[in-house]
């Protein structure tokens, strides 16, 4: 079936046909017929840019494998196919008292894309990324065969390749999951409102540590001394004597519900200077200084897993996530890129910012000790000569950009960000020397 694709961004669609197999041996007989234009596997289409696009080629639907074929609770392990989505994953566990180690900022991703984009969370600087906490995978390789990978040892190498990789080693069918015991589904969070960026950036530096998650919005409206001002936010997972009595009775409750899908009617434009000064304006209030709140999952890690389809709010042009990581050293970087987006006339609603630990052995892991700044810009004109702007600040203090993200940057962009693009490379040429796995991505930036 012949398919209009595009990332959740909305900004380049492409036309693919869409497979949806039955079972891994239908996978595989696919990918051994793979034609010029090749395959690449696709979950739920979270990826803002083109990574699970294939114009004129096969894009594998995997969203049919979502069983959760076993919980070990003593082990803290968890045995799922690569189709199951965070959300189905942790309204699993919960029962049991088991969490995800890692979360990105929705819910709805699956296994095999959070393995693939190597997702992040609110704290990566203490437990790492996705790819830190997967023990096994089952990967589909380009000749049909399907070959068990772990961390270490042989096939190690094709382990970290496949992690942060895209899709472009393979298919990820399975995986085995490392979790953690929580005593309830909610959080105990403090939160600081903060006038200025560099308040923000030297509270938020002060003591993360003592934190399992921290992240903060801020504003690229305001300007002069209120540049970047902002709200911190940081938690950690509620005990159960922590919680109120009504709470306890059910103290690992989690309820999600939609409260509305956004209509795919809107026009481009709505969010300009003047609504974007009012969204942070209200966005800043609403958040005043105070501390040890309860709240649940969904308000404080995934509050747009409320809004059916919110990415269609910014109309038929789309708009393009940019973030990037730098290291603490570069600090000034993240000064800058405030300052020139306040200045450029292009506004941004959903800012973040975070502090990364430690990266993994994935070469084409994204975080890095340092600094991470993420924003929503929707498309105007101009909007690629800011973005040219802000890669040279980037990449000239050591960054990079995060593929799951990106839209729009070059080959030579990617290979400044990621030190160890040649040792990712050969990896993959030894797996799949045809070039069966393939991409919108993969051919735009030359993967």
């Amino acid at each position: 079936m012949l398919v209009r694709l595009s990332g959740w961004g909305r900004t380049a669609p492409t036309v693919a046909r869409l497979v949806s197999p039955r079972d891994f041996e239908a996978v595989a007989n696919i990918v051994k017929k793979s034609r010029e234009r090749g395959v690449i596997a696709r979950g739920l289409g979270r990826s803002y840019g083109d990574p699970a696009q294939n114009a004129g080629g096969v894009v594998l639907d995997m969203t049919r494998f979502d069983r959760i074929r076993r919980v070990d609770v003593d082990a803290g392990l968890v045995d799922v196919e690569a189709g199951v989505s965070l959300d189905a994953l942790m309204r699993a566990l919960l029962p049991f008292g088991l969490w995800p180690p890692v979360l990105p900022g929705t819910r709805q991703v699956t296994v095999g894309g959070a393995i693939a984009a190597d997702v992040h969370g609110k704290g990566h600087h203490v437990v790492g990324s996705f790819g830190d906490h997967v023990r096994s995978l089952d990967l589909l390789t380009a000749d049909g065969s399907v070959r068990t990978l772990t961390p270490d040892g042989e096939g190690s190498a094709l382990f970290w390749a496949t992690v942060g990789g895209m899709g472009l080693t393979g298919v990820v069918l399975r995986a085995t999951l490392h979790v953690v015991p929580v005593e309830t589904s909610y959080f105990v969070v403090d939160t600081e409102q903060v006038d200025n960026l560099d308040d923000l950036l030297a509270r938020q530096s002060a003591d993360d540590d003592r934190y399992a998650e921290s992240v903060s919005w801020f504003d690229v409206t305001a300007t002069g001394p209120r540049l970047g001002r902002g709200v911190l936010t940081r938690a950690n997972h509620a005990r159960l004597d922590e919680l109120p009595a009504k709470l306890r009775r059910d103290p690992l409750a989690f309820d999600a519900p939609r409260l509305f899908t956004v209509p795919d009617r809107l026009p481009s434009g709505l969010l300009n200077r003047v609504t974007g000064r009012a969204f942070s304006e209200l966005w800043y209030r609403k958040s005043p200084t105070r501390s040890g709140q309860v709240q649940n999952i969904t308000r404080f890690l995934h509050p747009l897993d409320v809004i059916g389809e919110w990415n269609r709010g910014y109309g038929p042009r789309g708009f393009l996530q940019y973030q990037f990581a730098v290291p603490f050293a570069a600090v000034d970087v993240v000064r800058q890129v405030v300052e020139r987006i306040a200045a450029s006339g292009h506004v941004s609603a959903l800012n973040v910012l975070k502090r990364f630990g430690p990266g993994n052995r994935a070469p084409l892991s994204f975080p890095m000790p340092g600094w991470t700044l993420c924003v929503d810009l929707p498309v105007r004109p101009g909007l690629g000569r800011l973005c040219d702007e802000l890669d040279e600040l980037v990449l000239g203090a050591g960054g990079r950009h995060y593929l799951a993200k990106e839209s729009r940057t070059t080959a030579e962009a990617v290979r400044r960000g990621y030190p160890r693009f040649a040792q990712w490379r050969a990896v993959r040429a030894s797996v799949d020397p045809d070039g069966v796995f393939a991409s919108d991505m993969s051919r735009r930036l030359e993967l």
